[in-house]
């Protein structure tokens, strides 16, 4: 009897409400080939329709890479940016009461749910020279609208979102009793956030970056308003290859959108490696 009812209960533990292993697997296969290998598979496929010396020069020519540096840079620019002040705001935001909380932190979202190209026009209509903002910016010196300047802060303004809330979770569920610990132990507020605070943030901080950098590289609503879309100068390479779409030239645009795209892939992969190594050491490190 006892016997019994010890197989029921593994029975029970290993019962599932999904189908079994063979047919999810199948189907995340499937799903997966679906919506993002056979696409980009069509990518690859129509670039190497052309010629050795066809892809280098669409691809190195000094308008398509003053893009990339623009689009790239920015990006990783912007997600910088939002690490530090996304982590101040995810921080305000679980550690602190204060009237009128609720309503920020419905704020962050909204460069989510915000259509892009309304992002982009509300930005240029404050950064611009007549602009609320860039009247009083300008007289300075300092141009935002229709600059380098301005697409950086169109990519700081879609990327706060994947940084606040990838970091909120995880500093809700801290265990502040490592932190009263460290200041019983006479720890300072800098010594509790180097030791305690920061190692326990920094993979959400990562997952934050590589989230807000593979945002920024492929945005293109919020920024073509506020850009200018000069060449060489404010033209960023999603435009470029939109370009090259409208004047059919399909082999071109795509070999752009390759380079794009292992470029990110080997930023992201990076970003996904040091996040790996970041947990492991946390993990030997607390035991």
């Amino acid at each position: 009897m006892a016997v019994a009812i010890q197989q029921l209960k593994g029975k029970s533990r290993n019962a599932s409400v999904l189908p079994g292993f063979r047919l999810s697997l199948g189907f995340t296969l499937f799903y997966l080939a679906l919506i993002v290998l056979i696409p980009l598979s069509a990518v690859f496929l129509k670039t190497f329709t052309m010629t050795w010396d066809g892809f280098i020069a669409a691809v190195t020519s000094d308008r398509v890479v003053a893009s990339y540096k623009l689009t790239f840079g920015a990006s990783l620019i912007g997600a910088t940016l939002n690490v530090f002040f996304g982590g101040i705001v995810a921080w305000v935001l679980v550690r602190y009461r204060f009237p009128g909380k609720k309503i920020i932190d419905a704020l962050v979202d909204l460069p989510f749910a915000l259509p892009t190209a309304v992002a982009g026009i509300a930005l240029t209509a404050l950064y611009s020279g007549n602009g609320w903002i860039g009247r009083h910016f300008e007289p300075l010196g300092i141009k935002v609208a229709f600059t380098p300047l301005g697409v950086i802060v169109a990519l700081t303004f879609i990327g706060l979102p994947f940084v606040v809330r990838t970091v909120q979770p995880v500093l809700e569920e801290a265990e502040r009793e490592l932190e009263e610990a460290a200041a019983s132990l006479g720890a300072n507020r800098l010594q509790t956030f180097a030791k305690v605070i920061f190692p326990t943030i920094l993979p959400a901080l990562l997952t934050g970056f590589a989230l807000a950098f593979a945002r920024a590289t492929g945005e293109y609503g919020s920024v073509i308003f506020i850009a200018g879309n000069m060449p060489m100068i404010s033209e960023i390479t999603p435009l470029f290859i939109i370009t090259k779409l409208e004047q059919y030239d399909y082999a071109g645009a795509t070999a752009i959108a390759v380079v794009m795209l292992l470029l990110s892939f080997t930023m992201l992969l990076t970003i996904n490696l040091l996040q790996a190594w970041t947990r492991k050491r946390g993990q030997v490190e607390r035991t």
